[in-house]
């Protein structure tokens, strides 16, 4: 049915064969898969046996016939006893499913008879019965690679192609296009499949043909895909936004300490060391979100756990940060403000109480609104 007798094949510019003294026999009504790496050499097998290419060295035999002395013009008949589906479907988006499949007859010549007879026949052997009228982008990726294979299977051939029919497709419609060439195979097509889909290969256990750069280097029955370290693994994504949940970490702590001191019946205070900010505090913003990145302009928030609420600060002194305070909120706080010779009383104000689960991510991160000088925080990376 297939014969390739000692292949080889260079394209013009490579320093490495394509093929290199390729060498096996494909019988009537067999299934075989192709598998190997990308680049080994399955797609070039399939174009030799379709005649898209022709071999450097030795010769291939499809149906009896040597296709290096395949004449140009007996190509098109020639193919029309292979039929070939490929893993990006090929339809043509302006005619529908009907159309689609009656294309190929028209190309060669059939009747009119034959095309109403033939079309409808093999739409419904591939599933697609009722659905002759849709347009290709009405379907789903499953239903295109089914026209696909049906438009193959229009004219009846004795031999179908297959070039990775399932990579464009997820994993329940792979396996029913699988199932459907194990059909059309039992109805005694010989099928050649190249793929990456390991799992289909072990589970059906049919003939293996193995390339590895060009070569041919297993050629088992009964077979599953061997080795699959070639294969792309889908590894785990690293982890991100970190300091975001750093941040939130922070940001809840600070919150289960304010907790802690209202329970216990103390008030936390803000220090401003400027009149807009004292002004600013007499009127506090019941919205605004928990402080986990304070402005320059402001000094660190007092620590919840402290004994005693914050004193006002001398006038002659810098306010100074309790060494007890939390670490977290410590680092996400800025520089604590310059000196002042002469600064306003410290006004303590109330936190209200804020419900942590009905706050958004944003203001959970201190992202909620801008700050009061103008500058903006940036979401952290």
């Amino acid at each position: 049915m297939i014969r390739f007798e000692n292949v080889t094949k260079r394209y013009r510019g490579t320093a490495k064969p394509a093929l290199t003294d390729v060498d096996f026999e494909v019988l009537r009504g067999e299934f075989v898969f192709l598998v190997g790496a990308s680049g080994s050499g399955k797609s070039t097998c399939l174009r030799m046996i379709l005649r898209e290419e022709t071999p450097s060295e030795g010769r291939v035999v499809v149906l009896g016939r040597d296709l290096r002395t395949l004449s140009n013009r007996k190509v098109p008949y020639f193919r029309r006893h292979v039929g070939a589906v490929f893993q990006d479907f090929r339809l043509l988006p302006t005619k529908t499913v009907f159309q689609n499949v009656a294309f190929t007859l028209q190309v060669i010549g059939s009747s009119r008879g034959f095309i109403q007879q033939a079309v409808p026949e093999v739409l419904a052997l591939v599933g697609l019965a009722g659905k002759e009228k849709r347009f290709p982008h009405e379907l789903s990726g499953g239903e295109q690679q089914r026209v696909a294979i049906a438009r193959a299977l229009a004219n009846r051939p004795q031999i179908l192609l297959a070039d990775e029919p399932t990579g464009n497709l997820d994993p329940a419609t792979s396996v029913d296009i699988m199932q459907l060439l194990a059909r059309i195979n039992a109805g005694g097509t010989t099928v050649v499949m190249a793929t990456h889909e390991a799992g289909f290969v072990d589970q059906m256990q049919r003939r293996v043909i193995e390339l590895s750069h060009g070569e041919m280097v297993r050629d088992e029955r009964h077979g599953g895909y061997g080795d699959t370290s070639s294969l792309p693994s889908l590894a785990p994504e690293p982890e991100r936004g970190a300091a975001a949940v750093a941040a939130l970490t922070a940001v809840l702590g600070v919150q289960r300490e304010a907790a802690i001191a209202a329970a216990a019946g103390l008030d936390p205070t803000i220090v401003p060391d400027d009149e807009d900010d004292a002004a600013g505090a007499e009127e506090p913003d019941a919205a605004a979100p928990t402080p986990s990145v304070a402005p320059a302009s402001r000094a660190p928030i007092a620590p919840a756990a402290s004994a005693q609420p914050t004193a006002p600060a001398p006038e002659a002194r810098t306010p100074e940060p309790d060494a007890g305070a939390d670490e977290d909120a410590a680092d996400a706080a800025s520089t604590p403000a310059k000196p002042s010779t002469a600064q306003p009383p410290t006004i303590p104000v109330e936190l209200a109480d804020i419900d942590v689960e009905e706050l958004g991510l944003a203001d959970r991160l201190g992202l909620g609104r801008d700050d009061a000088d103008g500058d903006e925080v940036g979401p952290t990376s």
